[in-house]
């Protein structure tokens, strides 16, 4: 695991607009030595591969060194428009790498397999201006939970990848937001499950990517938790779940006897039924666009 220098200012919202003190800049190999003698906004600007997405203040693109893949995303800053437009409409702004930075920290430190950067910094005290970027690893080969679980009503899985995949999601889920972060995209299509290799019940690698509006805090407030786990429960009604399948993830996510979580969270599993029920209609209305 890649060691990172100490992070700061996570025990608030740390995509508020009260920006804490800048970070220090972190390089790992093959770019530790490749920008040694650079500029690394210089640098990272002038990094070329496929571009998967192009904003005005943020780019995405692969790139390629030595042989190995890495994404790269760069913040611009989204000017002060952007940022009032967002909250206007009850949106948090995303205003740099960090969100995803720290996440990747607080991820590892809890368990949780996710990307490995390689690359971060930022410079800029104005938020709506601020300049940061992130590099991290390929995670390769891969295919989404999202598109690996698509033919699963029509051609049911083996239980027993059916179970450990259920199980690990819920384990990975609770581990993050106990460690408090919350993803604010929290669907299976972000989970990513590699293929490099036959997936068996008893081993296979699961990753949790796309972590650019991530929260991290000391505490996950139960308002951001449940809009992840909605999210979550969403995004896979389609793919065959059965009530045993939602009770075992409420069980494994909980840590606590099946039992009691009904009894204490019964509000909560309502809330849920009606949120997912709302998004789905949502989505047949208006398509991926939510």
């Amino acid at each position: 695991m890649v060691e990172y220098p100490p992070f700061y200012g996570v025990a608030g919202d740390s995509c508020g607009l009260q920006e804490p003190e800048l970070m220090k800049p972190f390089l790992a190999e093959p770019f530790a030595s490749l920008w040694a003698q650079q500029d690394v906004f210089t640098a990272v600007e002038a990094l070329e591969g496929e571009v998967y997405r192009e904003l005005e203040g943020r780019r995405t693109l692969r790139t390629e060194v030595d042989g190995r893949g890495y994404f790269v995303k760069i913040h611009r800053g989204i000017g002060w428009a952007e940022i009032v437009k967002n909250l206007l409409s009850a949106r948090l702004p995303v205003l740099g790498a960090r969100n995803e930075y720290i996440a990747i920290q607080r991820l590892q430190q809890a368990g949780v397999a996710t990307m490995t950067t390689v690359a971060f910094a930022e410079r800029g005290s104005n938020p709506a201006r601020q300049h940061s970027f992130i590099i991290t690893e390929e995670l390769a080969p891969t295919i989404s939970l999202e598109d690996y679980c698509m033919g699963w009503p029509q051609q049911p899985p083996a239980f027993a990848i059916k179970r450990a995949l259920l199980e690990r999601v819920a384990d990975m889920t609770g581990r993050m937001h106990r460690a408090g972060v919350n993803h604010r995209d929290c669907y299976i299509c972000h989970f990513l499950l590699h293929n490099d290799q036959p997936i068996q019940p008893e081993c296979f690698r699961l990753s949790l990517i796309d972590l650019h509006r991530a929260q991290s805090r000391e505490q996950t407030p139960t308002r951001w938790r449940n809009k992840d786990l909605a999210a979550l429960y969403f995004s896979a009604l389609d793919i065959g779940l059965t009530r045993r399948d939602k009770l075992r993830f409420l069980r494994v996510y909980f840590e606590q006897p099946l039992r009691q979580v009904l009894r204490d969270e019964a509000d909560l599993l309502r809330w849920l039924e009606k949120k997912a029920t709302k998004l789905y209609a949502r989505k047949q209305r208006y398509g991926d666009a939510l």
